[in-house]
Parts: structure tokens; C-alpha cells; sequence
């Protein structure tokens, strides 16, 4: 197995979470180098975490450091620029969510990566604990039956002071709220889980908080498949969980969390009839291996070291950016019904992938 030279581009709160779980890897990554356009901010990330290497520009750093592998830990804005960047290099790729602004955005990443030999992944870790493979398996096989209906909630709770950077809560900079920049973990899992969307029908809305984007926002959305599922991403919830709920022809598969599960967090209930069939498939798999970040690292190691393509790429981000893309709505001004004191968001309808 090969160690691979992994940089870290952007220092700020997420870049600690990556060089912390790169650490957790057994020796299949060293860390380098890392990037940051502040000189303080960067120093004291490398001397926290024994990064060698520091520079100012990432053309710099690729030029120098020769990495195998680039993370992404830039607010959105910068997201799309330095993945091309990194793919024009040779270099590949892991991104912090969103991969892109817009799907045009998206479009040029993607012809970036068929140039050369460098690929493109996106961080979307809840994919890759071992209770979500063993849901994947049985959804829509003998052991559960086909998916009917669901549910994905992302209700989380930021306060003002939330948004004192200046890019927070703007088109520009995250592209939208909630939907783009949170609760597109949750929709990634559930689209893992029950595969492509068909349509989507949705609304959106400022309720609470001083920002361009919105701050909330549901959807409801119908799967290839033909299951049905509600969806909702809200940062004005005290109340913090993150819930995914799909109800089969045999079984009720549940997680309920906040930031990562383990599988604890994972609830079966068999239909009456079929408790003992739904309870041995589902205690017939591996279930120790809880998400994250290093779970998704390791994973991308052993999919480059097979030379296959790699878990969370270009084409299964897409699907999920397309999603959030379709679902969030523009929002410039307030907009009230006639002769109400309360906002009215918008409808938004798309139809298609």
C-alpha cells in the first residue's frame, strides 16, 4: 500500500478536521505541505500539526511540494478555481462541499478531469460507515423490500453572529444556505441510499436571519426508483438533529444524528411478519466502522491504489449538486401575500435530473 504526500489548501475551522484525521490513517497519508493567503493563520496551523511545508499561493505549493493529493479547504467561492488548478497539475483532488457554485461551474471540472489523469472527489463522509453500506445493500433488495417513502432532515441551529464573515449567507460566496452549504450531507446520504432523483418540487425561504440566501428550505422529491421523500434543511432549529428515515416494503430504516453516526445511531424495525428476516440481514453485516472523514480518506486510498475511480467523484457529486442547485431559490427581497404580516417564500418547481 502507498503513502501518499497530502497539502492542505486553506487553513480556516474545517482544514483542522482534515490534517486530524489524516493522522488517523495508519501511515497512508503525510501531510506535506498547506496553503493559506494569511501568513499568521498558516504558521500556526503547520506548527499545530507538524506541516513541514507552508506557502502563501497554490501554485507555489504544487510547484514545490508535488503532492499526490490536494485538499480543498477554501470557502465555496474558491472551490471550483483550485480544483481546475490542482486537475490541470495532475494532482488530485478532495474538495469540502459545495464542489461548485453551478453546474456550469461543475461542467468545466469535469471536462478538467477528462484531460488528464487527476480525479476529483467531494467530502461527503456519511457515505462511507459501515451501517450505511449495509443499508445500502438491503435497501430495495430481498432483505428489506423496495423504498416507498422517506424522510431527510438537516435541522440545525446557527446564530447571527453565524454569518460575521463577510462571504457567509451570500449567492456569490456558498452558492445558498442551508440546502448548498448543510444539509447537502444529509440529501448525499439519502441519494447513496435510494439512488438518482427524478424530480423535485420546492420552496424556500429567509424566516429569521439577516442574509441574501436562504435560511431554510423543503422539497419534496421523487427517486428513479419511485420512492417518495420529504426533505427539509433548516439553521433556526434549537433543537439540533439530522435524521434519515426510509420506510420499505419489509422494513423501517432510521438515523438519527447530528454530525456523524456510528451504529448506534441506526435503527431497524421489521414490518409485522417480517421482524426475524429484516433482524438477521441486518445483523449479518459488518457494522463497526462509524462515518468520517478518515473513513472517506482511506477509501480514496485504496480506490487509487486499485487505479479505480474514485468513491464520492464527479459523478455521484454531480447528481447531489444538482439537486441542491434545482432546489434553492434566489431570494433578493421579502415577498409577501397580499394584506399578511408573514413571509410567503416562493415555489420553486423543476422537473429532471
Amino acid at each position: 500500500m502507498r503513502t501518499y504526500r497530502v497539502a492542505i489548501v486553506g487553513t480556516g475551522g474545517i482544514a483542522a478536521i482534515h490534517a486530524d484525521n489524516l493522522a488517523r490513517t495508519g501511515g497512508r497519508a503525510e501531510l506535506v505541505a498547506a496553503c493559506d493567503v494569511d501568513q499568521g493563520r498558516l504558521d500556526s496551523f503547520a506548527a499545530k500539526h507538524g506541516i513541514p511545508n507552508t506557502y502563501l499561493t497554490l501554485a507555489q505549493l504544487l510547484a514545490e511540494a508535488k503532492p499526490d493529493i490536494v485538499h480543498l479547504c477554501t470557502p465555496p467561492m474558491f472551490h471550483i478555481d483550485q480544483a481546475l488548478e490542482c486537475l490541470e497539475a495532475g494532482v488530485q483532488v478532495l474538495s469540502e462541499k459545495p464542489p461548485a457554485l453551478s453546474l456550469a461551474d461543475f461542467d468545466r471540472l469535469e471536462t478538467a478531469q477528462a484531460r488528464g489523469g487527476a480525479q476529483f472527489t467531494c467530502v461527503f463522509q456519511h457515505r462511507f460507515g459501515d451501517a450505511s453500506a449495509a443499508a445500502r445493500q438491503l435497501i430495495g433488495g430481498p432483505g428489506f423490500g423496495r423504498p416507498l417513502v422517506a424522510r431527510c432532515d438537516t435541522l440545525w441551529y446557527r446564530p447571527d453572529s453565524y454569518w460575521d464573515l463577510p462571504w457567509r449567507g451570500t449567492w456569490s460566496a456558498e452558492g445558498g444556505g442551508p440546502t448548498m452549504g448543510h444539509g447537502i450531507h444529509q440529501f448525499d446520504l439519502l441519494l447513496h441510499l435510494l439512488g438518482p432523483w427524478e424530480e423535485v418540487t420546492a420552496i424556500a425561504g429567509r424566516q429569521a436571519r439577516a442574509t441574501s440566501t436562504e435560511d431554510l428550505s423543503a422539497a419534496l422529491v421523487r427517486f428513479s426508483n419511485g420512492a417518495v421523500a420529504t426533505i427539509i434543511n433548516s439553521l433556526l432549529s434549537p433543537r439540533e438533529t439530522s435524521d434519515i428515515r426510509i420506510d420499505c416494503e419489509f422494513a423501517t430504516v432510521e438515523l438519527s444524528h447530528l454530525y456523524g453516526y456510528s451504529a448506534d445511531n441506526w435503527t431497524i424495525t421489521g414490518a409485522p411478519g417480517h421482524e426475524d428476516q429484516v433482524a438477521a440481514a441486518w445483523n449479518g453485516k459488518p457494522l463497526e466502522r462509524g462515518s468520517g472523514h478518515s473513513a472517506q480518506f482511506l477509501a480514496m486510498y485504496d480506490a487509487l491504489d486499485a487505479g479505480r475511480p474514485l468513491p464520492a467523484g464527479a459523478d455521484s457529486a454531480r447528481q447531489t449538486l444538482a439537486r441542491c442547485r434545482h432546489l434553492r431559490v434566489r431570494l433578493h427581497r421579502a415577498v409577501r401575500a397580499p394584506r399578511r404580516h408573514c413571509p410567503r417564500p416562493p415555489v420553486l418547481r423543476r422537473h429532471g435530473r
